[in-house]
């Protein structure tokens, strides 16, 4: 099963194959959902916690997306950045728009991606 394109508006984005936009976004190979940051206790400062990525994580990606908002508001603490790689799993933390990009063409290679998104800030 493939990971599904994203495309970036503004203020939100959408998933191909999905009829739902969303704000911030989790996706992994054929599905996505909400990133509800109040089911962890996220937010900018604290930043992207190990428990906001266990569920993309569980689905075998090879590849993990975070991407920061659009002005990079939000923070990856290095000891997020840490139980990724624990995992054995390539992480690539970018600027939102950016970070789509990349995702988007993880997927055209086949590559098994998830992600995390922040559309705005």
């Amino acid at each position: 099963m493939s990971s599904p394109e994203i495309v970036l508006g503004t203020g939100q984005m959408k998933v191909k194959g999905c009829s739902s936009s969303y704000k911030d976004c989790k996706v992994w190979p054929g599905e996505s959902r909400a990133w509800d940051w109040s089911e962890t206790g996220t937010d900018h400062q604290s930043g992207v916690h190990p428990a906001d990525l266990e569920e993309v994580l569980q689905k075998g990606v090879e590849t993990l997306v975070i991407g920061r908002g659009m002005s990079e508001a939000l923070q990856v603490p290095s000891s997020t950045v840490d139980f990724v790689r624990q995992r054995g799993v390539e992480l690539r933390v970018l600027q939102t728009e950016k970070a789509v990009t990349e995702y988007n063409n993880l997927v055209g290679q086949g590559a098994k991606v998830g992600g995390v998104f922040h559309s705005t800030c």
